[in-house]
């Protein structure tokens, strides 16, 4: 990672209740953007809506990383979406697999779950929790329909430092390109790019947990990167996660 933002920022544990609540302490104790804080193992690792996240020790890449961007909380949602695009990015250039992202970003290969991402926010500060299923043979049975890892997808097992270096790189040439953009353009890259490696931004039905519950087509994102969904009255903006296909 020299040359990175995060070059000689790297914590490693055995292992740690969440990476994530790791990352928000050091955060408001003043640990500089780039700070990353990696285990083997999570106890409590936390997933989107108070889900918990499944760390098995030693098959996972969990990790989070402290930025403080020059962003408006309004924006702040670009960094959920561009940790996705890199996320994407990185095991596509790594394992040659070719995987698709449910908005905001949870990561997929097919319909399972490879990848889930937690954004957080405090003060002048946003961490950015990540969880990817590397070398996993299977899961309990409650989430065998529901996940899978690199190593299911493919027959092989991946070296995770390999694939965190990855992520990282990818991410700070994302995180780059943000922070350079206009006020008024920001997320402009993204926005262009997201179609071609989600297939959820547009054309697919889907039910919405938002407001009572409701159905309709997906019909792009908006110009802060919100997902529009036509409900056949109207075309709502979805405010947060959760959204599922509906075959």
């Amino acid at each position: 990672l020299s040359g990175t933002m995060f070059s000689a920022k790297l914590h490693w544990f055995e292992e740690v209740e969440s990476t994530n609540t790791l990352a928000l302490e050091a955060a408001k104790q003043g640990a500089s953007e780039g700070t990353v804080f990696a285990a083997d193992a999570q106890s409590g690792g936390r997933g989107r809506g108070g889900h918990t996240w499944h760390s098995e020790r030693g098959n996972g890449l969990y990790f989070s990383f402290i930025l403080r961007p020059a962003l408006s909380p309004a924006q702040t949602l670009w960094l959920s979406l561009a940790a996705g695009a890199a996320v994407h990015a990185a095991i596509q250039h790594t394992t040659g697999i070719a995987a698709d992202i449910r908005w905001p970003n949870d990561v997929l290969i097919g319909k399972r779950k490879v990848c889930g991402i937690l954004a957080e926010s405090q003060a002048d500060a946003v961490v950015i929790g990540i969880g990817i299923n590397v070398n996993h043979a299977a899961f309990p049975a409650e989430l065998a329909q529901l996940a899978t890892s690199l190593r299911i997808e493919s027959g092989k097992t991946w070296d995770r430092a390999l694939l965190i270096s990855e992520v990282l790189r990818q991410f700070e040439a994302e995180y780059r390109t943000l922070l350079q953009e206009a006020p008024k353009e920001t997320g402009a890259s993204l926005l262009a790019r997201l179609p071609a490696i989600s297939t959820w931004i547009s054309g697919k039905r889907v039910h919405v947990p938002e407001r009572g519950g409701y159905t309709g087509i997906t019909a792009g994102l908006d110009g802060d990167g919100f997902l529009l969904v036509n409900s056949g009255d109207e075309v709502r903006r979805v405010l947060s996660g959760g959204v599922r296909e509906i075959e």
